[in-house]
This record gives structure tokens, C-alpha cells and sequence, in this order.
């Protein structure tokens, strides 16, 4: 027996919503066969491209479309008409055009009575957010937000090491996140991210990009936040635009900040757009406890036990005799893992067809929202700010 699910995919013109939903997740699930489940059945996405831009659908459609399926995926610019079954019947929405217009859209799904799954942040503010998530709870709709990264193998690794009482008691975590990316003026290379994300009256800045994925990766690896002081900056004061046109930048492009966790454990995490990368990944996380450390990529984990721990001496006036990258074994590959946004998309599927557990709610985006938005009052203020219940 197969599922047939039919999906809108909003706003999949830009480069995430291309790359990792379309091509990556959906058309892959496609390729596959469908979500393959434990009685022999399975779930098949049947999705229409829908957006603003129909020349850009117009080619999605085709190209992805031809790929995946040997004929383009239907499009329109008619999202309301998709919503309402113009265009075929849809049970699921999914989001991905920029955040200031998502509420608009969750408010029409919900009208329509579709399961929603969206992109994060869910909005800038955190009252907004949470009024979304209360909108679609009140409809008595499935709704999920994208929290990708807890699927990666890096961090399925740190919780592994976790569970199985590595790090002893977890004492501290620093993460650091970034890379340079260029202004697009005149005799640099084209910027390689969009120029909304550094103007704040369209939603941009890194703090409300970067503190919603921070929330939740901390959430479930290490445990929920107490307080948090943080600072922002904008680094570099002039950027070019898509069309080659300089603008002056108003939202922040780095991000500082101390999140202190309800046990007591300390997370540092760095977040800039203006750093050069000398590290093992563009994020990385620093677990140290009791028992062991670990340093964790996107993909790779490597450890370093008690036992194996060296014992430095402070002493400037001669060379560093000990080589403290050698102290670290990297961790095996226990299994094969596969793209994390797919992995979400099988989930939330399963859930919308099966009803299964799913935690991952507009509710959870909400709060990444409300941590961001502490993050900004906290550098306005130059204070600590607790974090409460939402």
C-alpha cells in the first residue's frame, strides 16, 4: 500500500530551500521510492512548486522535475489556489520564502487546513512566533519547524557520547561558527549569501539566524538555558547587493554570546560572518567533562579520554614540547548517515501520516525565536537576561 502525500513547496527558489528540501530531501525521498516502512507500505511525496518568481519556478520545475519524476513538477504563483485545491489536493505546506513573510502563509495554511512545516525562524519576534504556533495548535494541526542540525553526524556522535557517560560530567561547551563572506564591492568576489541577511528591516542578522539553531542544539544536547548575556556587531559596515549595488548594512553580522544552562554548565558560542577559518569545520563544537573531551565538526568527532589527557607545563620562554593535536582519537564511523534535512522531512511525514511522536513544533521554533530576541535585548542592555517560560 502507499500514502500518497501531496506537499506545497513554498518558496524553494532560494538556495536552502533548492538545495536542501527540493533536490536533497524530497526529490531523494522520491528517488528512493518513497519513506519505505516497517509493514511493507510506504509514503510517497507528490509535491507543486509554488513562489512569486514564475520564471524561477518555471525552471525548478523542469530541471528537478525531469530528474526526479521524468516530467516537471507542477508550479504555480497561485498560492492561495494551491492552498484551496485549485491546483490538485495538497495535505501538506511547507515554507521556506524569507521571515517576514511566513506569518502570512502559516495563517493561510492554517485557514486551509494543511499540516505545516516551515522554515526557522518562524518569525523576528518572539510574540508573533508563539502566536503562530497557538494559531495552528487551536486549528488541531500537525506543524513542525526545520531543526536540522540535530541530525548531523557530528552531533548525533556527541549525543552517543553522551548517553554512553563519556564526558563524565559535562562541565563547560564552546562553540565556534562562521566564515568570511565577501561584500560583492568592487574587486572582491560575488558575497555567496543574500543580501537580506545584513539588512534587519528584512528579517536579517546573524543572532536571529544563528541563536534559533543554538536554542535547540544546546536544548537537546546538553539541557535547557537559565540566562544568557550576549553582543552583537556589525563588523563590516557596506556590502553589494544581487544586482551589483552597495547598500549600507543594518542588522548585525557577528554574534557573542554566555548561555548559562539550568544545571549549571556553561555554553560559549561565537557566531560571525567576518572570520577566516582556521579550524576543523565551519562549526565546531568543544565538550569538556570530567571524564573526557570532545571536538565536534559537522561530520567528524574527535576525543580525548582522562587517561589520555597530557600535562602542560606553563612556559612561554621555550618552545611548546608537546603536540596537542596528537592527543586525540577520532571517532569511528559506526554507520552511514544521510543528508539531516531529509532525515526531518522523513520524520514530519511520518508523523503527519502515521501519527507518530513529533516534538519538533511551531511551539520549539517559537522558542528559538525568544532566545534570539533575549540575545538582542541583552546587547541593547549590556545585561544578563533570564530565560523564561514561553
Amino acid at each position: 500500500m502507499t500514502h500518497d502525500i501531496g506537499i506545497i513547496l513554498n518558496g524553494v527558489t532560494g538556495r536552502m530551500g533548492t538545495n536542501q528540501h527540493l533536490e536533497r530531501s524530497l526529490c531523494s525521498i522520491i528517488k528512493d521510492g518513497g519513506i519505505h516502512l516497517e509493514c511493507g507500505q510506504r509514503i510517497m511525496p507528490r509535491i507543486i512548486l509554488t513562489g512569486r518568481n514564475e520564471e524561477k519556478l518555471r525552471n525548478l520545475a523542469e530541471k528537478h522535475g525531469q530528474a526526479t519524476i521524468g516530467e516537471p513538477f507542477p508550479y504555480t504563483t497561485d498560492i492561495e489556489g494551491a492552498l484551496n485545491g485549485k491546483h490538485g489536493e495538497y495535505g501538506v505546506f511547507f515554507d521556506a520564502s524569507s521571515t517576514l513573510h511566513r506569518g502570512t502563509f502559516i495563517e493561510m495554511a492554517a485557514a486551509a487546513g494543511k499540516a505545516i512545516y516551515c522554515e526557522k525562524p518562524t518569525s523576528v519576534d518572539s510574540t508573533e512566533a508563539l502566536r503562530l504556533a497557538q494559531l495552528v495548535e487551536r486549528s488541531g494541526l500537525k506543524n513542525g519547524v526545520v531543526q536540522d542540525k540535530l541530525w548531523l553526524p557530528g552531533f548525533l556522535k556527541v549525543r552517543s557520547l553522551r548517553d554512553s557517560g563519556f564526558f563524565g560530567k559535562i562541565l563547560s561547551v564552546r562553540g565556534e561558527f562562521g566564515y568570511w563572506v565577501f561584500t560583492g564591492l568592487e574587486g572582491e568576489p560575488p558575497a555567496q549569501r543574500p543580501s537580506w541577511n545584513y539588512r534587519v528591516e528584512e528579517g536579517g542578522g546573524i543572532m536571529i539566524d544563528m541563536f534559533c539553531h543554538w536554542h535547540y542544539l544546546i536544548n537537546e544536547l546538553f539541557g535547557p538555558i537559565r540566562r544568557l548575556v550576549a553582543h552583537g556587531n556589525t563588523d563590516i559596515p557596506q556590502r553589494s547587493d544581487e544586482n551589483g549595488m552597495p547598500f549600507e548594512c543594518t542588522a548585525d553580522d557577528s554574534a557573542y554570546a554566555i548561555f548559562v544552562l539550568q544545571d549549571g554548565t556553561v555554553c560559549q558560542f561565537n557566531s560571525s560572518w567576518c572570520v577566516r577559518v582556521r579550524r576543523d569545520d565551519l562549526l565546531c563544537l568543544e565538550i569538556n567533562g570530567t571524564k573526557g573531551s570532545a571536538v565536534s565538526g559537522l561530520r567528524d568527532v574527535h576525543l580525548q579520554a582522562a587517561g589520555s589527557t597530557p600535562k602542560p607545563v606553563w612556559n612561554p620562554d621555550v618552545a611548546q614540547p608537546i603536540e596537542f593535536f596528537q592527543g586525540w582519537d577520532k571517532m569511528p564511523e559506526e554507520s552511514s548517515y544521510e543528508n539531516a534535512f531529509k532525515v526531518q522531512w522523513q520524520d514530519f511525514l511520518r508523523h503527519v501520516v502515521l501519527d507518530e511522536p513529533w516534538r519538533y513544533s511551531l511551539r520549539e521554533g517559537a522558542q528559538g525565536v525568544q532566545l534570539a530576541e533575549l540575545g538582542m535585548k541583552s546587547w541593547q542592555e549590556s545585561r544578563w537576561m533570564e530565560v523564561p517560560e514561553l
